[in-house]
């Protein structure tokens, strides 16, 4: 390594110990502060704020989740919240700023709220924190319900033990969306010391009446007056417990059974490899107990995904995201409903869109941009994407405005009891659905890598030596995403339209080290739906192998 450069990282460490405020990353950059390597890999680059927020490892110096990043989070945001011409874009009465935090039971999360709290009062924003570690989803409600300009959630979601994030919310209740991002990370970068930023003592502790209040609006949802369903739960090691718990108990549901080793909150996941839903292994403990159960419901460590499994047969997101739509177009009314899903999910929506008479639209990946999608015209009843995450509204709309756990259990369960009351099941729905729109058959590939750029280089690939063939089928358009295709905002992925109806979507994650393809065929039901399903699982087969060796990753 250059001396200049050498020399450069020692004094931006340095420079960092002066005023960070958390004796831990001191005591861990004193450690590191003749370790060339580390230096170079904590201060040579920083955390990037994005649609998504920040999310990363906890540790000292930029590129690290931390109390002197979080304060500069919150400064940047501040800034951009009180600035010259924030009370006419932003449409206040002249009272002045207001944001409410909430928080998970990750490592830091309550001292990451705190300080969030202290910089923005300091700032002169009116600051609404939550009573304690609650969902995402509460914090999402809590937005609009307080009338805030703007929202903050420390969480990582579903990410490893040792990361934590933050997540920044808008005045509608949703994430935000470019350029806003981009405005925030350009008063973080203008940041001073944080040491030097005015930190105020005073804030609003909200109590247990915001979470009354999300249960209130849950109960609007459709969920129909059929009850008789039996549920084991597990919240995975996260904050859903309590609160699913006392959800089901105010709308009649007989208390879910729960996974005991998983039931409170615990940053450090130790049942789990992965404390998502979607990884192997993750629900083992739960499908073990749901044996004998008519459901077996989770949600992820911030209870802003649901996944959900049946006769031990865990279900896709797409799977639910299907019986979910229907449900809430049965019963809602109104040809101005909108039903919403995103381009990597399954088509199998826009079908049932049409069946039922309402509008349907695709986004980008990601509930900020489900969110956004229709016009002023629409009233979006429901919204869902692959990755178990889903929206559901009845006829007043959609209580919140992101994914919610939470709400998805409620619906799920609502669906399971009004079809176990006809002496059916979850999975004779699906069947169902496949011989009335086809076999919608979904699958993923995942690749992880250590070093970024690999998947900058398969993309590049990909866009100059497309394949003409994916599992056998003709790859009949190819569409670059990058182009804005649609009307959609720009983003880094592509498309193949395949004969016969499939797709094979490629993208970079925007939260993990992941290329993420998403792989759909589509089976008409001719004879047996088990049939169709053997056929399909042997197409996706055939196109996951296929596009491995593309890849060549």
């Amino acid at each position: 390594m250059d001396g200049h450069v050498r020399d450069g990282y020692r004094r931006q460490a340095e420079e960092w110990l002066a005023q960070d405020p958390d004796p831990e990353t001191r005591e861990e950059l004193r450690a590191l502060l003749d370790d060339e390597a580390a230096l170079a890999e904590r201060f040579g680059a920083k955390l990037e704020f994005g649609t998504a927020g920040l999310r990363g490892e906890l540790g000292a110096g930029p590129n690290r989740m931390n109390r002197v990043t979080v304060m500069r989070a919150a400064a940047g945001l501040a800034a951009v919240l009180t600035s010259e011409d924030a009370a006419e874009r932003f449409e206040r009465p002249g009272n002045g700023a207001s944001v409410v935090i909430g928080y998970d039971a990750r490592h830091k999360s309550d001292v990451f709220a705190e300080d969030s709290a202290a910089v923005l009062a300091g700032a002169g924003v009116t600051v609404h924190l939550m009573p304690r570690p609650l969902p995402t989803p509460v914090l999402a409600y809590a937005v609009r319900f307080l009338g805030a300009d703007a929202g903050v959630m420390v969480t990582a979601s579903h990410n490893p033990p040792h990361d934590n994030g933050y997540k920044v919310y808008w005045g509608d209740g949703a994430q935000i969306i470019p350029p806003l991002d981009a405005e925030i990370s350009r008063s973080i970068d203008a940041v001073g010391r944080i040491d030097e930023l005015p930190r105020g003592m005073e804030w609003n502790a909200l109590d247990d009446g915001i979470v009354e209040a999300y249960l209130h609006a849950l109960s609007r949802l459709p969920l129909g007056t059929a009850r008789d369903v039996s549920t084991a739960y597990t919240p995975l090691h996260g904050v859903g417990g309590e609160v699913l718990a006392r959800a089901f108990a105010w709308n009649g549901f007989a208390p879910p059974d729960v996974v005991a080793e998983q039931s409170r909150p615990d940053p450090d996941f130790p049942t789990v490899a992965f404390p998502n839903p979607e990884e192997p292994g993750a629900m083992d403990l739960a499908l073990d107990l749901g044996k004998g159960h008519d459901l077996v419901i989770a949600n992820d460590p911030d209870a802003d995904r649901c996944a959900v499994a049946v006769g031990g047969r865990m279900l896709t997101g797409d799977e639910v995201g299907g019986l979910l739509a229907e449900h809430v177009l049965r019963h809602t009314s109104g040809a101005d409903r909108l039903v919403v899903t995103t381009i990597v999910s399954s088509s199998l929506l826009g079908r049932i869109a049409a069946a039922h008479g309402v509008r349907y639209a695709e986004s980008l990946t990601g509930f900020k941009w489900i969110m956004k999608a229709g016009t002023v015209h629409d009233r979006l009843v429901y919204g869902y994407e692959e990755a178990l995450g889903y929206c559901v509204g009845g006829d007043d709309g959609v209580p919140v405005r992101d994914k919610d756990g939470i709400g998805a259990a409620l619906a799920v369960a609502a669906l399971a009891a009004e079809t176990k009351a006809e002496g059916r099941t979850l999975l004779d729905l699906l069947d169902d659905q496949a011989r009335r729109y086809g076999l919608h058959a979904t699958a993923q590939l995942s690749v992880r890598v250590a070093d970024l750029s690999l998947i900058t280089d398969a993309m590049d690939r990909l866009r100059a030596t497309p394949p003409d063939r994916l599992g056998g089928r003709t790859v009949t358009d190819v569409d670059d995403l990058s182009a804005g295709l649609g009307g959609l905002p720009p983003t880094n992925g592509l498309r193949f339209r395949l004969s016969g109806g499939g797709r094979v979507v490629v993208r970079p994650s925007g939260t993990e080290p992941k290329l993420k393809c998403y792989l759909e065929v589509v089976e008409p039901v001719t004879g047996s739906v088990a049939d169709a399903r053997t056929t399909a699982d042997a197409a996706l087969a055939a196109l996951r192998d296929d596009l491995s060796g593309v890849l060549g990753l």
